[in-house]
């Protein structure tokens, strides 16, 4: 089987549930409007599903055009209105400091209420960075459908495992496992974009969390350690790559995935 784009997903706001997309249009920045929002706590420092599993469970729809946003609850209620930003503050993202617009309304108080974390308040990235961890660098990241089958064998499970638990940008069928590695400081073309591979993605506890509900339901740390902790990476615990784009365009579900000379 050739290399083809299996799934395509993205999220408004980071942390918050992943969507499948059929298409999408991939600019330098990465998928506009993935990752357009993000949390803070009472401290201003950045916070996600990695810290606050029911995160996972609200499903964001951000209309850029029209300046809305709707947060869906799983008990079915709903918070939307219109995207009001407030002055800048600072905050801190990951190791990052930068100053960043609150978004107004009744958003931040009904996720602080459904987290029951502490106050959390919503935040839009500013323009000239992106809600994505790595920015530019990272814009785009992948991850072979192979390489979930060896995770799969390693941990023993009959079922496979859900990707979404590890929020990619893109699936890539038809690739042997971790074959995605080998494409470290090259260039793969994906339908119309073509990315520089940049880095491998690095695992932390997100991942452990089930995609629907956040709660922790998989030892995938734990099974990662048991066979790549000690494979060369950028990061620790590689499971699929990150990658900059040097030539936006358009990815489809399907589009043929190769290397690019």
């Amino acid at each position: 089987m050739d290399a083809a784009v299996a799934w395509i997903s993205v999220t408004p706001v980071k942390g918050l549930r992943l969507q499948a997309r059929d298409e999408v249009q991939v600019t330098e920045d990465g998928v506009p409007g993935d990752r357009a929002f993000f949390l803070v706590d009472e401290r201003g420092a950045m916070v996600s599903a990695t810290r606050i599993g029911p995160l996972v469970s609200v499903v964001a729809d951000h209309d850029a055009q029209a300046a809305t946003l709707a947060l869906r609850f799983p008990d079915g209620a709903e918070v939307s209105g219109a995207v009001d930003l407030g002055e800048r503050e600072a905050v801190r993202f990951g190791g990052l400091n930068m100053r960043a617009s609150p978004v107004l309304g009744d958003f931040s108080a009904a996720l602080s209420e459904h987290c029951g974390n502490g106050r959390l308040r919503l935040f839009a990235a500013p323009p000239e960075r992106s809600g994505l961890d790595r920015g530019r660098v990272g814009a785009v990241t992948l991850l072979s459908l192979a390489s979930l089958e060896r995770l799969r064998a390693q941990a023993g499970d009959a079922a496979p495992i859900d990707p979404r638990r590890f929020r990619m940008t893109l699936g890539i069928e038809g690739l042997e496992a971790h074959e995605e590695d080998t494409w470290l400081d090259r260039d793969v073309r994906v339908g119309d974009v073509v990315l520089r591979v940049t880095g491998n993605v690095g695992r932390c506890a997100l991942t452990t969390r089930q995609p629907d509900t956040g709660a922790v339901d998989f030892k995938t740390l734990h099974h990662l350690r048991a066979y790549r902790d000690d494979v060369p990476t950028t990061e620790p615990l590689p499971f699929g790559v990150h990658a900059r784009v040097l030539q936006p365009g358009r990815v489809r579900l399907g589009d043929p995935v190769g290397l690019h000379s």
